[in-house]
């Protein structure tokens, strides 16, 4: 798949996330799901909203994606998220047999703007079961602006 491709999936991932933080939602995280160069399920972070930490943008559009698959294998997806995802996200992903994941932001980047991202970088690390280049980080700078806007904004946190 082709750096321009996978930015065009970066985008609508940002601009779900800019959606959820205009309504209120949650944090700055948006995500979509693709199969053979189709969204089939979008989602941003609805933790304040629902009051429920396991509604995080990677969940909403892995749920949407298969229910609109009607299957909950997403083999022969990938999923594109602006921040790297929790544990939870990232259990999601790997027990939905996504095939690979893009995302924005590190850990690193998410524990700077105030979310308790900062040890999930060695749990992720010494995670020694992961497939080859599961994990690829895309549209850093991108993303990096969409944490600022929402910093900016003075939203709770999640």
């Amino acid at each position: 798949m082709s750096n321009e491709t996978l930015e065009i999936y970066m985008q609508k991932a940002i601009e779900e996330a800019y959606d959820g933080i205009h309504k209120g939602d949650g944090g700055p995280f948006g995500s979509v799901v693709v199969k053979d160069g189709e969204i089939i399920g979008s989602g941003h972070n609805m933790v304040i909203r629902k009051n429920d930490p396991t509604v995080h943008g990677e969940l909403l559009a892995i749920r949407e994606a298969s229910q609109k698959l009607n299957n909950f294998d997403l083999s022969g997806c990938i999923l594109v998220s602006t921040g790297e995802p929790s544990l939870l996200s990232l259990a999601a992903c790997l027990w939905a047999n996504i095939d690979k994941i893009y995302y924005g932001c590190s850990n690193d980047d998410i524990a700077k703007i105030g979310f308790r991202n900062e040890k999930l970088d060695d749990i992720v690390n010494s995670l020694s079961h992961l497939p080859k280049n599961y994990l690829n980080q895309i549209c850093h700078e991108e993303c990096l602006k969409l944490f600022d806007d929402y910093q900016k904004m003075n939203h709770d946190l999640y």
